[in-house]
C-alpha cells in the first residue's frame, strides 16, 4: 500500500473530507476554498506545531478584534498570467486586480497595527509582504469606473472621440425625433420612438409604408407588421457614428494594451501578494471554523500519546454529540473498547481518528484545552463494513485484506485504528485470530484502538499490561447505549437484562445463565461491579467539580468586588487630587496677592506700615492657606501653657500661626513676644516652646542635605495621563527647590509626543525653572526633559 494509497483510504473511512466541507464554508476568498480543499494531514512534529501554531494566531485576532477585513480578494493568478504572456486585459479583470491590492493594504495595516501589540509573528510575516503598488491601483482607477468603462478622462483621444460621439448621436436623435412627430408621418409611424438596432438609430415603420421613408430595414417585428427602418436622411449621420465608434473601440484597446503592460512589469509583486492573501485568508479560515465548533488548541507530544478530555466528534451535530474522554500510548500502548454491536464502539473510534487527522493537519480540535495529541507518521483506519462485490470478498476477508497491507506498512510511531476485529468468521477463531493480531502489532511498537464484542478480548486486556479495556456506557433502564467511553472497564454484553426488561419469562432467562460457563459468571459479575463502582465514582468526581466551580466563581466574584472597589478607591484619589491642586493653586493666587499688597504698602508707606495692616494681610495670608484637620485636636482647642518661659526662647503662636521670640515675662503667665517686628502681649496658652535648636544657618544646611537626601533627581511620568503628571510634576518641582537641587530630569518616554509637549509647555511657564532642553545620548535622549532650576 503506497503511503498515498493509505492516506486516502484513512481520510475516507474517517470522513476527514467532510470535516474540510465543513471548514471551507467559512472562506472569504476562492482561493482560501483552493487551499482548504488541498489539506491533507502532516507527518512531521515541525510541520505540525507551525501548522498549529497558525490557526492560534488566526483565533487570537478573532478574539481581539472579531472580525478581520477580508473582502474584495480575487484569484487574479489567471490575469498575471495573461498580462505576462502579452494579451489584453478586461476592465472586469482590472478592477478585480485593483480591488485585490486596496484589500492587501487594509489587512496588511490591520496585522502589522496589531502585531505591535500582540506576537503574531507567523501572520505578521505574510502581511509583511504584500506590496501596496498604490500607482497601480491608482491607475487603474483612474481608467476604469465602478462599472467596468473606461472613462473619459483615460486619454485625451478617448475624450475627443466620445465627444464626437455624443454630438453625432444627438444630432440622429433630433432629426429622427422631428421625423416620427411630424404630422405628415403619423399615420405611417408605428410608435412614436427612435430605437437601435444592429448599433444604428432606427425608427418603427408600418409595412405598408416601407419606401415613403428610404434608407435600409434592419429588423421587423414578429408579426411583420412593423419595420425599423434607417431614414435615408440619417444614413450619413449613422455612417460617421459608426466609424466614431469604431476609432473609440480602437482607443480602448490601446488604453487596456498599455494598462496591461504596466500589469506584466508588476507581475512578481501581484504574484507574492497573491499568494500571501491566500495564505492569510486559509489561515482565518482555519481560525473560523474553529470558533464554530468551539476548538481548542491541542498540545502536541513527540511521545506517541493521545489524552483527549471532552472530545467531541466534529461532524455529530452539537445537541446529539456526546463528549469522551480517552487516553492511549503513555501508560498503556493498545485500547480494547469491547461491548455490543449498536453501543457507540464505532463512534469512539472514528472520534480518536479523526481528531488525530484534525490536529496534524492544523486544525484545532473538539476537545477541552489541555487536550493531548502525538503527531504520528502514519494513521492507518479499517472501519466498516467495506464488503468488495467486485472481487466477491466475504466482510471477513475485505477486512483480512485491509489488515495485512496495514501490517506490512506499519512504523513503530504509527497509530492503527481496527473496528470490530475478528468480526466476520467463527467467534473462537476469530478472538484467537484478534488476539494475535494484536501482540504481533504490540511488538512492533505501534498505539492501537479497536473495538472487538469478543469476550476472550476482554480477558486479554486485563492481563496484558500494554493493553487498557474500555466500554461504551449502556442504560439497561432505556434499553439504550449513552456513547460514554468508560476507560478501564470492559463491556458488558447485557443480553440477560435486556431480555428481562423485555420481558422474556424469568425461568428462561436463569435456563440461559445456566448454559454459561462459571468463568463467564464471573467476568460478568466483576464487570458489573467494576461499572458500579466507576458510577459511584463519577458520581463523586462531579460533585467534587462543582464545589470546585462554585469556589472558583465566588473567588471570582470577590475579585471583581475587589478589583471595583480599588477602581472607586483610585478614582475617589484622583478627584481628591483634582480638588486639592484647585485649592494649593488657589492659596497661592491668595498668598501672592497679599504678597503684592504687602509691597505695595511697604513702597507707599515704608517703614511706617501700621501694625494693624500687618495684622489683616498676615491673616488673609493665613486664611489663604489650606489646612487640613487630623483628628488628633478638637478644633478651638489651646495647647497648655508652657513652665519657665524666659527671655530669648523660641515660641509658637498659635493665634497668629507664627514663629516668635520672648522679650519679657510680664507674669501672671502673660509675655512681651516680638513676631516679625510686631511686638505684643500674648498669654502663655497661646504660646508654644520650641527646642533648642541650633544657628539658622546651621539648620538651613542640615534641612537642605536632608531634604536632597529625601527628594531623588529624576520624576518618571511614564504611562500617567497628562493631567496626572502635571499634578506630581508641581509638586516635584517644589520639593527639588526646597532640596536645593540644581538640576532635574524629567522622564515621560516618546509614545505619541503628547506627554513630553505637555510637560516641555509647563517648565517654559514656572517661575522657578532657568531652562530647559531634552536629554542628550546618555542622558535618555528624546525621552526625557533636563531641567535646570534657579538657586
Amino acid at each position: 500500500m503506497t503511503e498515498k494509497s493509505w492516506l486516502k483510504r484513512t481520510v475516507k473511512v474517517l470522513e476527514f473530507d467532510k470535516v474540510i466541507e465543513q471548514a471551507m464554508r467559512y472562506a472569504s476568498s476562492s482561493l482560501a476554498r483552493e487551499r482548504m480543499e488541498r489539506l491533507t494531514p502532516f507527518f512531521t512534529y515541525e510541520e505540525v506545531e507551525e501548522a498549529q501554531e497558525a490557526t492560534a494566531e488566526g483565533v487570537t485576532v478573532y478574539r481581539l478584534r472579531g472580525e478581520v477585513p477580508l473582502g474584495g480578494i480575487h484569484d487574479i493568478r489567471p490575469s498575471i498570467r495573461r498580462a505576462r504572456m502579452g494579451g489584453v486585459l478586461s476592465p472586469q479583470e482590472f478592477l478585480d486586480l485593483a480591488d485585490t491590492l486596496a484589500a492587501g493594504r487594509r489587512l496588511k495595516h490591520f496585522l502589522l497595527e496589531l502585531a505591535d501589540k500582540e506576537s503574531l509573528p507567523i501572520l505578521k510575516e505574510y502581511a509583511e509582504r504584500i506590496e501596496g503598488l498604490k500607482n497601480l491601483e491608482t491607475k487603474i482607477h483612474g481608467t476604469i469606473d465602478e462599472y467596468g468603462e473606461v472613462l473619459d478622462g483615460a486619454s485625451p483621444l478617448l475624450r475627443k472621440i466620445r465627444a464626437e460621439i455624443k454630438g453625432l448621436e444627438s444630432g440622429i436623435k433630433e432629426r429622427l425625433d422631428r421625423m416620427v412627430k411630424d404630422p405628415s408621418y403619423q399615420k405611417m409611424i408605428q410608435e412614436q420612438i427612435v430605437t437601435l438596432r444592429n448599433g444604428r438609430y432606427v425608427i418603427p415603420v408600418k409595412q405598408e409604408y416601407r419606401t415613403a421613408f428610404g434608407g435600409l430595414v434592419h429588423d421587423q417585428s414578429a408579426s411583420g407588421a412593423t419595420l425599423f427602418i434607417e431614414p435615408e436622411a440619417v444614413v450619413r449621420l449613422n455612417n460617421e457614428l459608426r466609424e466614431a465608434k469604431l476609432k473609440e473601440e480602437k482607443e480602448i484597446e490601446r488604453i487596456l494594451r498599455e494598462l496591461t503592460h504596466t500589469t506584466a512589469e508588476e507581475a512578481d509583486a501581484l504574484s507574492v501578494n497573491v499568494e500571501s492573501l491566500a495564505e492569510l485568508d486559509f489561515i482565518f479560515t482555519k481560525a473560523k471554523y474553529a470558533l464554530s465548533i468551539k476548538a481548542s488548541r491541542p498540545i502536541l507530544n513527540r511521545k506517541k500519546a493521545i489524552k483527549l478530555k471532552k472530545a467531541r466528534h466534529p461532524l455529530i451535530p452539537k445537541e446529539k454529540v456526546v463528549p469522551i474522554d480517552v487516553e492511549v500510548g503513555d501508560s498503556f500502548t493498545m485500547l480494547v473498547i469491547t461491548g455490543p454491536n449498536t453501543g457507540g464502539k464505532t463512534v469512539s473510534l472514528k472520534t480518536i481518528g479523526l481528531i488525530t487527522l484534525m490536529a496534524q493537519a492544523g486544525l484545532q480540535i473538539p476537545a477541552d484545552e489541555e487536550s493531548e495529541v502525538a503527531v504520528f507518521s502514519q494513521v492507518f483506519a479499517d472501519i466498516g463494513d467495506e464488503q468488495s462485490i467486485e472481487q466477491s470478498l466475504s466482510t471477513f476477508s475485505s477486512h483480512m485484506t485491509h489488515i495485512v497491507r496495514i501490517i506490512q506498512e506499519m512504523v513503530p510511531d504509527s497509530l492503527i485504528l481496527l473496528d470490530e476485529l475478528g468480526a466476520g468468521t467463527d467467534p473462537t477463531e476469530g478472538a484467537a485470530l484478534a488476539i494475535a493480531i494484536l501482540d504481533h502489532i504490540s511488538r512492533r511498537g505501534a498505539r492501537v484502538v479497536a473495538t472487538t464484542h469478543y469476550s476472550e478480548l476482554k480477558v486479554y486486556a486485563y492481563n496484558q499490561p500494554q493493553v487498557m479495556n474500555a466500554s461504551v456506557e449502556f442504560d439497561v433502564e432505556t434499553l439504550s447505549p449513552t456513547y460514554r467511553l468508560l476507560l478501564g472497564i470492559p463491556g458488558r454484553s447485557n443480553a440477560f437484562a435486556i431480555a428481562r426488561r423485555l420481558g422474556l419469562p424469568a425461568g428462561i432467562i436463569e435456563k440461559a445463565k445456566a448454559q454459561v460457563g462459571s468463568e463467564s459468571r464471573e467476568l460478568e459479575q466483576m464487570i458489573t461491579n467494576l461499572a458500579e463502582s466507576r458510577k459511584e465514582a463519577e458520581m463523586k468526581r462531579e460533585e467534587a467539580e462543582r464545589i470546585q466551580e462554585e469556589m472558583v466563581r465566588l473567588r471570582n466574584s470577590l475579585q471583581e468586588e475587589k478589583e471595583r472597589l480599588e477602581r472607586e478607591r483610585d478614582r475617589l484619589l484622583r478627584e481628591a487630587a483634582r480638588e486639592a491642586e484647585e485649592v494649593v493653586k488657589k492659596a497661592r493666587r491668595e498668598a501672592e496677592e497679599v504678597i503684592r499688597e504687602l509691597r505695595r504698602l511697604g513702597e507707599e508707606e515704608g517703614a511706617r506700615i501700621k501694625e494693624h495692616r500687618l495684622i489683616e494681610a498676615r491673616k488673609r495670608l493665613d486664611e489663604a492657606i489650606p489646612t487640613l484637620e487630623t483628628g488628633r485636636r478638637e478644633r478651638g482647642a489651646v495647647p497648655s501653657s508652657p513652665h519657665g518661659l524666659k527671655a530669648g526662647d523660641e515660641v509658637y503662636v498659635h493665634s497668629l500661626k507664627l514663629k516668635g521670640i520672648v522679650l519679657e515675662a510680664l507674669g501672671e503667665d502673660e509675655y512681651l513676644v516680638q513676631v516679625g517686628i510686631l511686638k505684643t502681649k500674648l498669654n502663655g496658652r497661646d504660646l508654644e516652646k520650641r527646642e533648642e535648636e541650633k544657628t539658622r544657618h546651621e539648620k538651613a544646611v542640615i534641612r537642605t542635605a536632608n531634604r536632597r537626601e529625601r527628594v531623588r533627581t529624576e520624576l518618571d511620568l511614564r504611562g500617567q495621563t497628562v493631567e496626572e503628571a502635571l499634578i506630581h510634576l508641581d509638586r516635584y518641582l517644589d520639593e527639588a527647590l526646597l532640596a536645593g537641587l540644581p538640576q532635574v530630569t524629567i522622564i515621560h518616554g516618546l509614545g505619541t509626543g503628547a506627554l513630553k509637549r505637555a510637560v516641555q509647555d509647563y517648565l517654559r511657564s514656572h517661575r522657578n525653572v532657568e531652562r530647559y532642553r531634552s536629554g542628550g545620548q546618555g542622558e535618555g535622549g528624546l525621552g526625557v526633559t533636563i531641567a535646570e532650576l534657579k538657586g
